[in-house]
């Protein structure tokens, strides 16, 4: 396993860990034994610090890894909030301290100010002194320009953001990735695969690049990002033994050479390191080039399905929807609108894009800041034509007298 900064260069996202206890401490346990020492959660992924706190207190290896949670600033009204979610978090994760944390979704410089109004800033000073809070950094899914001035707004010591080879100039984007490294201050990225996109949500143009080649999708994913040694660490929500060996195999395939340091059950925190460098050469980035270019010919909603848009008011299924959308242009007309009928009318309460009533609160919580309600529109001018009552009714008549 290569180190950068002290962490391994592949982190656990704890948001996607199996909701059964014994399922996940597997997956914790192995993801340890094999060398990461970063867990990622947050106060509202919910039951997920309890989870891995518990994993950790039950397998005695607490100080032996790094703990990210986070502040969920969209939440706090008063100062006296800071203490309540902060020790509760202390409490769920069966800890006296945390070792990266974050200020959840940092929208802007006007929210950071009225939180330093509000005290953060000697709140986390007193934190840290009594060591409860070792390293304060940010997550951000805004624009490059905002995320370059919010860089500039605090002595930051890591920050977590959205970035992958299709997102290569969006969001921070590679300049906001490379000023933060440039100004010494440790990246994490989330979002390294787009929620699966760039794996099982490729379209056949794409897909049939990756099958030609000697890498498996994931692989390009992540070995595109590894190969940055202006990134620290890549976060991936590995819920199942399969994927979290192939992000181990993918994350070691790269070292030039056997002289890294491998962490086991005896280490404390990583902190050696003996090669940064990760392999990848000019012919695989352009590869990664012919393969975004085959996933940008086609019409695609940005959504990476992590949720934060749900639940909707009126019952849409806004991440269905988008995806149900983007496959019937990836893979054809009839196998996204086949997908939109049975995954949107075969459940006791649908989620079609025509129960939107255009309020905008999905909007307002967006981390990738799709124009939702337009988005919608463009969904139901596709996915519902005239005959789709006919075919909506026909479907909810079988599923209810329970023949699909």
């Amino acid at each position: 396993m290569i180190y950068r900064n002290g962490y391994s260069i592949l982190g656990y996202g704890c948001m996607r860990l199996p909701s059964n206890d014994a399922e996940a401490e597997k997956l914790v346990m192995k993801a340890y034994e094999s060398g990461i020492n970063y867990y990622d959660t947050a106060y509202v992924y919910k039951g997920k610090e309890e989870q891995l706190g518990k994993i950790l207190a039950k397998n005695g290896i607490r100080e032996k890894v790094q703990i990210a949670t986070k502040l969920p600033v969209y939440l706090v009204k008063k100062p006296e909030d800071f203490d309540k979610f902060f020790d509760e978090e202390l409490r769920r994760l069966q800890t006296d301290y945390v070792d990266n944390y974050l200020m959840h979704m940092l929208p802007d410089e006007t929210t950071w100010k009225r939180l330093l109004e509000m005290g953060i800033g000697e709140w986390l000073e007193k934190k840290k002194a009594a060591g409860q809070i070792r390293k304060v950094g940010f997550s951000f899914h805004g624009s490059t320009d905002i995320f370059l001035k919010l860089l500039d707004a605090y002595d930051w010591e890591f920050c977590l953001v959205q970035y992958n080879y299709l997102d290569e100039n969006a969001q921070a984007g590679r300049q906001g990735v490379e000023e933060a490294a440039k100004r010494g201050i440790p990246v994490f990225i989330m979002e390294p695969l787009r929620g699966g996109k760039l794996t099982k949500g490729l379209n056949k143009k794409a897909k049939a690049i990756v099958d030609k080649s000697d890498k498996t999708a994931a692989e390009w994913g992540l070995s595109w990002l590894y190969a940055q040694d202006t990134i620290t660490c890549v976060l991936s929500g590995m819920d199942s033994m399969d994927v979290l060996e192939e992000n181990i195999r993918i994350a070691n395939n790269g070292q030039k050479n056997s002289g890294e340091t491998q962490m086991n059950s005896e280490d404390s925190k990583q902190s050696a390191e003996t090669n940064t460098k990760y392999e990848f050469t000019e012919e695989d980035f352009a590869t990664i080039e012919k393969i975004k270019d085959a996933i940008n010919s086609k019409k695609n909603i940005p959504c990476t399905g992590c949720n934060y848009c749900m639940p909707c008011p009126f019952g849409v299924d806004i991440p269905g929807c988008f995806k149900c959308y983007n496959t019937s242009y990836n893979d054809g007309f009839m196998s996204g609108e086949t997908e939109y009928v049975m995954a949107l009318t075969l459940k006791e309460e649908t989620g079609f894009a025509s129960q939107c009533k255009q309020c905008g609160k999905c909007e307002q919580v967006c981390p990738q800041k799709i124009p939702i309600r337009a988005s919608l529109k463009k969904v139901k001018r596709r996915l519902e034509p005239p005959y789709f009552i006919i075919v909506k009714k026909v479907a909810a008549h079988f599923y209810k007298r329970g023949k699909l």
